[in-house]
């Protein structure tokens, strides 16, 4: 259940490209609506191929492999790594981090903490390397949805260094300014939480917004705890949606709407 894979699809499509995506099986999941609705029906309908490999595999060097027979059989080939997370593909948090400036500027508006979630790591490095670039001094927590906390600050660091070169701006990102809660991975990426689950039926409820069990529902539940905690106390926090709901089409399972059902 890629979000990003489906969002390429649907690029792929528009611009006329032929688009095939690798699937890595981190779930273990064998309910069939999983496997084939969600985000992987609509893959299909843009028209791409998916290819599906077990949890822990050689993902990049899958790529490389598609790749190089692709490019035997004629093909010009453009390899995306997962999530996009890649310099050119976290420039697009780059733009998100200026235009939530902008937006924050122009309404006069005071922000004291943005709040996210973050896996394979493009958003996060995006959002810390605009706001470090502009000197918004507008600190930026990401909530884990995959790795353990070192590993992830590490990543998201890592690309943020290497955005920001692409940028013009190198050294502008220092160690400190990423920060991550790995506390609502739960029991791995894209299994569904207790607490992911609570945040999305109070955001569907509540707001009519609508989180996905994998990325946005565990940072909505990072969100939420740390609020009763009163880790945001007098605090103006934004939580950033980054997508997702094609997805729920594959978590049904996760849901009891039994009694939804009624008769009047």
């Amino acid at each position: 259940q890629t979000n990003h894979g489906r969002q390429t699809a649907a690029a792929a499509a528009k611009l006329g490209l032929a688009c095939h995506i690798l699937l890595e099986d981190r779930t273990g999941f064998d309910d069939a609506n999983y496997n084939t609705n969600g985000n992987v029906l609509l893959d299909h309908l843009h028209g791409a191929t998916t290819e599906k490999f077990p949890g822990g595999h050689d993902m990049p060097g899958e790529m490389e492999k598609a790749a190089e027979q692709k490019r035997a059989e004629g093909h010009k080939v453009y390899v995306i790594p997962g999530g996009g997370s890649n310099p050119t593909g976290a420039l697009g948090y780059v733009n998100c981090a200026f235009e939530l400036l902008n937006q924050v500027n122009t309404s006069g508006m005071k922000i004291d903490r943005l709040v996210h979630g973050t896996g394979s790591s493009g958003t996060q490095a995006g959002l810390v390397t605009g706001m470090c670039a502009m000197n918004a001094q507008i600190p930026i927590l990401g909530i884990g949805t995959r790795a353990p906390q070192p590993k992830q600050e590490q990543m998201v660091y890592d690309l943020a260094c290497k955005t920001a070169e692409k940028l013009g701006c190198a050294g502008v990102v220092k160690r400190e300014d990423v920060m991550a809660n790995t506390d609502y991975v739960g029991d791995g990426y894209g299994i569904p939480t207790d607490s992911g689950i609570e945040a999305i039926q109070m955001f569907a409820e509540l707001e009519g917004i609508l989180l996905d069990p994998c990325y946005s529902a565990k940072g909505a539940a990072g969100l939420i705890d740390l609020a009763r905690k009163g880790e945001f106390k007098d605090e103006r926090v934004v939580f950033l949606h980054t997508g997702g709901a094609a997805a729920l089409g594959g978590y049904d399972f996760a849901f009891d709407t039994a009694n939804r059902w009624v008769n009047l």
